[in-house]
């Protein structure tokens, strides 16, 4: 597995625990990016494709159980381990009700680690290469490239900005079904304050009137919750 280079997100806030595992996974072939808090944490990973992610449980800004419930939110396949100093039944339990797919206990055995990561994406890769396929997206008329922020229509093509296109991804990821809006502001801004609010209505306008060369897709408010993205 380490021969296809698995791209690991890492959520550690202890500082040279991170740096420890981060450079263990590296010398397996992983690439590895390393987050110290929960809120950067879901920032980056609604910014890159992750074949798994760890997580520590006790985290600044945002707990690894509620990072895990976020990135369930528009991935539902990506493997999440979760790392822990808590040992009873009742935590292992919550960890498996956020999300997880397994949980090691501090202080633990980084070749267990290594062997519990390879085991997880032998079972799941197949699974996370679909995962990568949802950078695509058919918007009635319209075509999304996600990863090269691309909004095509027959008329024409644009270029959309990063944050954009997080927008509309995640618009598109929740097709049908009301959209929190502090659900985008988190992962997109990585806060949701009322100014970054305001922010997000003015995008939320721009991509409407890119979309707009196509009646049947539109972009619905959902008065005091968020935003619906309509297709028909």
């Amino acid at each position: 597995m380490s021969e296809q280079k698995a791209s690991i997100l890492l959520v550690e806030d202890d500082q040279n625990l991170g740096f420890v595992i981060q450079d263990a996974l590296k010398r397996k072939g992983y690439n590895v990016h390393l987050c110290r808090d929960g809120k950067e944490g879901l920032k980056q990973f609604n910014e890159t494709v992750y074949d798994l992610c760890v997580l520590d449980v006790m985290l600044p800004s945002k707990d690894g159980f509620s990072l895990a419930e976020d990135i369930r939110l528009t991935n539902a396949e990506v493997p999440i381990v979760f790392l822990t100093a808590k040992s009873q039944t009742e935590d292992r339990i919550a960890g498996f009700k956020a999300g997880g797919d397994d949980y090691l206990t501090k202080p633990f055995s980084h070749e267990e680690l290594l062997l519990r990561i390879e085991a997880i994406l032998r079972r799941t890769q197949g699974r996370t290469e679909d995962q990568r396929g949802r950078e695509l997206f058919e918007i009635g008329a319209f075509t999304f490239d996600h990863r090269n922020l691309m909004l095509s229509h027959p008329s024409e093509e644009r270029k959309l900005t990063k944050k954009e296109a997080e927008v509309l991804r995640l618009l598109c990821m929740h097709q049908d079904n009301v959209l929190p809006r502090e659900l985008v502001l988190n992962m997109v801004w990585g806060d949701d304050t009322y100014f970054l609010g305001r922010s997000l209505d003015v995008f939320i306008s721009r991509l409407r009137k890119y979309l707009k060369a196509d009646p049947s897709v539109r972009i619905v408010n959902v008065h005091g919750v968020g935003f619906k993205l309509h297709v028909g």
